[in-house]
């Protein structure tokens, strides 16, 4: 040190009877500094009265002390309240025994309290105190005043954003019992989720879907390079018992979230590890295990949280065994029963009669899901987290396909294939997230967040009494890094960050005699050379407060997109063999949001635009789409936009009932949809041993969607209440033809009962017919998947079905469920999918606490 610099370190520790001054000297003029601290001691002396607010200050500023929750009513711990300073810089929820630490809040911060289940507390540390850490919550009428994270990364008032947003909490789904991600989405009443097969599920928002819709977990993208624009699973790979809470953002994010979020986002976040309130190690956690009849599903579910006041582990882990699907026995149409099914038997494919036609053979799996996290907090203002997800399947058959006959040979009663279906579906997430959190001049918070994922999936089939059997192999690994920051000063608040993504695809396929076991090379699904795709981006989104109850924010993102592809084994004879990809995309948004509160009533508006750069799947692929049909690469693919406005208004009516409408128009220029192609002037090769028309994705004109939706509340009594929700959307191509992802109308009714530890759920869930003239034109290529009408084309008939579920909390740690789903046993498909919705459904379940 130059000059003999002194340091002078002090540490003040008070407790209850005394405090603690430890004075540290460095260097020279020791004797002056001692004496000066004795003429402090003195003085503090003289002054008590100064002194102990100066102590109380301190103490505010930081404090060890935990708060309390309980119900006014029963006076049972309220769990998973959300508790947060004004300035959103710190939260932290309710336990299990409703306590909660206030050590990462300051005296001068505004405390909310809040829980959709009861009524916002607005209060300070100084009250909290005074009440000695002891909140009595009033129960809500009605479920209002969520928090949401991911509108921006950070945690922010649903009310102050323009944006569409449906929260699904964990207690929705507990009481749900959903038997996967894609069920979770799908009871919230305002996601639309088409199934494949049992194992699948792929979520429709705004028209949009699959690779336009964009799947986020902890903050880490899961959309890769080849995800396509067919209907995906991958959301299955999401436990639903490890989701702590998930986000629907309904429209393009693609100022946060970067490509593909054109319909909107769906962001998971997992269940987080606890840190202790005290010194002390504490262990918590929960079992469940479930048994639903219409599949003979059986899940075991374990989740294990220990803790101190720095570290603290979340171990998680689930297995599901998924039977057979039963469909409904009354209604539908005779073509959805399951007649026929193959079994190969005596080294020759057979064609059975089924002896139950409403058991659907061949469509049961396996799943397991595992997870594990470490959370490490050296202080107040920073925060590590580490978290492992692993979940793989067994195979899944598809069902759409072994289903289908072989028209070719004309033979109505030979299906097409004896297999077909996906090998193990393989996910495998590392993921760092580093959070610090102290006022600085250019951000308030900032986060790290690194992932790596690897995804491994396959696709097996082989057609009927053929001892060929084709095998393609896809193995995906994923790196992103995030950089996101938030600063606030005084009415502006800024968002901005950065991402990079880098995906290295490898595809493999061969051709298996089943006799002998042997292999020959086959035609990859992708390129089966290199395949590089990575994407650089920056993004600001600024929010400032307009006036009182008046908010305004802008956005803007910047994204830059490169991909690399290369064929070496030319099967095919294409003539091209390099695929590449150079470009990029500037996107806005613009939103107001005003509140009225003598008129309890709130306005959003919200102008946006959105991409998606084409990716391997897009460029590179080729597949057989549909019977006939092959799909080839395209070099010449650019991005698609999508040009966004919508409007939501929301009514409260005292604290008895609200009503949400939300209206949207989108405008997609550039749109990549297939198209009629040519190979060295050929319309037509051999695929898979068909002559098969070409196809492939072009850039082709535009399309327009459109549509509203509503949710809506009323409280009948104390105890009683009745809500639902509608949507509704449509939207053609600039040939008139209508879209393939655009839903139909669906929606749900509930009539919900609740009183102390009982909860009763008596609800309607319907879907509206989508008409042969409605059906988008691939669609109608599948008459074996729809219905036939009175002309004998295909549709979709509109479906309705009674449920009931209930709830009972035993004790502070027994919670059983019951369930009743199709009460009426109706048969029926939902638009879009390849295998019958469950037919009458008894699901038990038990929950037990520790």
């Amino acid at each position: 040190m130059f000059f003999g610099t002194l340091t002078l370190k002090c540490f003040l520790f008070f407790s209850e009877h005394k405090f603690i001054t430890m004075v540290k000297i460095i260097d020279f003029t020791q004797i002056l500094a001692h004496l000066y601290f004795i003429f402090v001691i003195k003085n503090m002396i003289r002054m008590k009265a100064l002194l102990s607010i100066f102590f109380v200050t301190i103490l505010l500023a930081g404090y060890a002390q935990d708060i309390l929750i309980v119900d006014a009513e029963n006076k049972r711990p309220v769990a998973d309240v959300l508790i947060f300073n004004e300035p959103y810089t710190h939260s932290v929820l309710t336990n299990r025994s409703g306590k909660a630490s206030l050590k990462e809040f300051y005296s001068k911060d505004r405390i909310i309290i809040q829980h959709p289940a009861y009524r916002n507390v607005v209060t300070s540390i100084e009250k909290i105190a005074a009440n000695d850490y002891k909140i009595m919550f009033e129960p809500s009428n009605l479920e209002l005043g969520e928090v949401t994270v991911s509108a921006n990364k950070w945690e922010q008032d649903i009310e102050e954003v323009p944006n569409q947003i449906a929260i699904i909490p964990k207690r929705d789904v507990e009481f749900g019992n959903p038997q996967t991600s894609a069920d979770l989405l799908s009871n919230s009443g305002l996601v639309y989720v088409q199934k494949s097969q049992l194992g699948g599920g792929s979520p429709m928002i705004r028209g949009f879907a699959a690779n336009a819709v964009l799947l986020v977990v902890d903050g880490v993208r899961m959309n890769n390079a080849i995800f396509r624009s067919g209907n995906l699973q991958n959301v299955i790979n999401i436990d639903p018992n490890f989701v702590e809470d998930s986000e629907v953002i309904f429209g393009p994010g693609s100022i946060i979230y970067g490509s593909d979020a054109l319909g909107g986002v769906m962001d998971f976040h997992t269940l987080r590890p606890e840190l202790s309130t005290t010194d002390t190690f504490k262990v918590s956690g929960s079992a469940m295990m479930r048994y639903a009849t219409v599949n003979n599903e059986n899940t075991l579910h374990l989740n294990v949280n220990g803790g101190s006041n720095k570290w603290a582990f979340r171990t998680a882990a689930t297995y599901s065994k998924f039977g057979d699907l039963r469909m409904g026995s009354n209604g539908g149409e005779d073509s959805y029963q399951r007649n026929f099914y193959v079994e190969r038997v005596n080294g020759k494919d057979s064609l059975f009669r089924s002896n139950d036609p409403y058991l659907q053979e061949k469509s049961g799996y396996e799943q397991m899901n595992f997870m594990q996290k470490v959370r490490f907090r050296p202080g107040k203002h920073f925060d590590i987290t580490y978290g492992l997800h692993v979940s793989t399947t067994s195979d899944i058959p598809r069902y759409d396909r072994l289903i289908e006959f072989d028209n070719d040979d004309n033979i109505d009663d030979t299906l097409k294939y004896s297999d077909w279906y996906y090998g193990p579906q393989e996910w495998i997430m590392n993921n760092v997230q580093m959070k610090y959190a102290n006022a600085t001049s250019i951000f308030d918070q900032v986060k790290l967040t690194m992932a790596h994922q690897l995804f491994k999936e396959s696709r097996h089939k082989r057609k009927f009494n053929s001892t060929s059997k084709g095998e393609q192999f896809e193995k995906v690994n994923a790196y992103t890094i995030n950089l996101d920051a938030e600063k606030r000063i005084d009415r502006h608040e800024l968002f901005y960050g950065a991402e990079y993504l880098f995906n290295d695809v490898q595809s493999t396929a061969f051709d298996k005699n089943i006799l002998d076991m042997s292999t020959v090379p086959d035609q990859t699904r992708y390129p089966d050379g290199t395949n590089y795709y990575q994407t650089m981006a920056l993004y600001a989104s600024y929010k400032h407060v307009l006036g009182r109850e008046f908010y305004g924010t802008a956005g803007v993102r910047y994204s830059h997109v490169l991909l690399s592809s290369n064929i070496e084994n030319n099967l095919l004879n294409l003539p091209e063999t390099s695929y590449s990809l150079n470009t990029g995309a500037l996107t806005g948004a613009l939103g107001l949001v005003k509140m009225f509160p003598a008129q309890q009533f709130r306005i959003a508006a919200n102008v946006s635009s959105g991409f998606r750069a084409p990716n391997l799947d897009d460029i590179a692929k080729v597949f057989d789409s549909e019977p006939g049909s092959v799909i080839v690469p395209n070099n010449d693919l650019n991005p698609e936009y999508a040009y966004n406005a919508d409007l939501t208004l929301t009514k409260e009516f005292g604290n008895t009932a609200f009503i949400r409408l939300t209206g949207f128009y989108t405008f997609l220029d550039d749109a990549i949809v297939r198209r009629s192609f040519t190979i060295d002037g050929q319309d037509s090769i051999m695929y898979d041993g068909v002559l098969s028309s070409v196809k492939a994705n072009v850039n082709a004109g535009n399309a327009v969607i459109y549509g509203m939706s509503a949710d809506a509340q009323v409280a009948l009594s104390r105890i009683l209440k009745l809500k639902g929700t509608i949507t509704w959307t449509d939207g053609e191509d600039d040939e008139g033809e209508p879209l393939r992802h655009a839903s139909p109308l669906f929606g749900t009714t509930h009539l919900i009962f609740e009183k102390r530890d009982l909860k009763a759920d008596l609800f309607l869930r319907f879907n509206g017919e989508v008409s042969y003239e409605n059906l988008a034109p691939s669609e109608q290529d599948k008459p074996h998947m729809y219905a036939s009408d009175s002309n004998g084309n295909p549709y979709s008939p509109g479906w309705q079905t009674v449920n009931f579920r209930v709830s009972y909390q035993l004790n502070e740690h027994l919670i059983l469920n019951a369930s009743v789903e199709n009460i009426f046993d109706q048969m029926y498909r939902s638009y879009s999918s390849g295998i019958v919705a469950p037919g009458r459904n008894i699901v038990l379940s038990g929950r037990y606490m520790f």
